[in-house]
């Protein structure tokens, strides 16, 4: 038995989210749902080709399918919205303080060669978030959470991408509904890196405090709260423990919406510990 299979209370968890499993009937038996999800953790955490996957999860290309099936559905992205929900419900995300962040992740060479959706090969790199960055072949995260280092957001774009341009595409991936004043942070870090003109305005415009702290050829905000910024480093936290998942930190998947997903699942496993 495999050290990252689900528990009972974490299969009771995600339970109601699941397809209802094909009843007894003539013709090819379904693995079980469980089976098949303690197979794509095994997967996660591991690293491991799918083909690689041992014979306890069941048939390899069954459990590849169900995850590929699943993912396309946004099963896991309806999985991860639910636990952020019940969290926020209990009082439990911290409004003090959000951060923002980017982390490169390098892509493996077998990443490589998706099917052709565009013309061009930069196009078809920006479809599926695989660009050329001092990293290499990469991926950027972009991450946005609470002072507890909860990720509330998080997307996916080229790794040479610059986190600035997008600062609103992160906040807008936000899964709790920043337009309502309640549900705002009373400030919002982020470093050097997101330094500029339209994202101090976006910020202030919701009324939210900027702890951002300028660049040395800029002028504006050299009076931030350097007591609050301190605090900054949680989102650098939670970026590192979401890495700890293998298949996180190095990008194997050659479709954008395959990568996410198992990001989705890797912040699900550990949004589990805080139910």
């Amino acid at each position: 038995m495999s050290r990252h299979n689900l528990t009972d209370l974490e299969w009771n968890s995600i339970l109601k989210f699941l397809p209802i499993e094909r009843p007894a009937k003539p013709g090819r038996p379904w693995q079980p749902h469980r089976q098949v999800i303690n197979g794509i953790l095994f997967v996660l955490h591991t690293g491991v080709p799918w083909q690689d996957l041992p014979a306890e999860f069941g048939k390899s290309k069954t459990v590849y399918n169900c995850f590929r099936r699943w993912a396309t559905s946004g099963l896991w992205q309806r999985i991860y919205e639910a636990f952020i929900d019940r969290i926020l419900k209990a009082g439990n995300i911290d409004f003090e303080l959000w951060c923002v962040d980017g982390t490169v992740i390098r892509a493996h060479r077998v990443a490589a060669g998706a099917p052709k959706e565009h013309e061009t090969a930069e196009e078809n790199a920006e479809k599926h978030a695989l660009g050329r960055s001092r990293g290499g072949y990469s991926t950027k995260l972009h991450l946005l959470t609470d002072g507890q280092g909860l990720p509330l957001g998080v997307i996916a774009t080229p790794g040479q991408r610059h986190e600035a341009p997008e600062f609103e595409n992160v906040m807008n991936a936000c899964l709790i509904n920043t337009f309502r004043k309640d549900k705002r942070p009373d400030a919002l870090a982020g470093d050097k890196g997101y330094s500029s003109a339209a994202i101090r305005q976006y910020i202030h415009k919701l009324g939210i405090e900027d702890v951002i702290p300028t660049r040395s050829n800029e002028t504006g905000n050299e009076n931030f709260d350097k007591e609050k910024y301190r605090s900054c480093n949680i989102v650098e936290r939670a970026i590192g423990w979401i890495k700890e998942f293998r298949r996180v930190a190095t990008r194997y998947d050659k479709i954008v919406e395959n990568y996410l997903a198992m990001v989705h699942i890797a912040i699900c496993r550990k949004l589990l510990k805080r139910i």
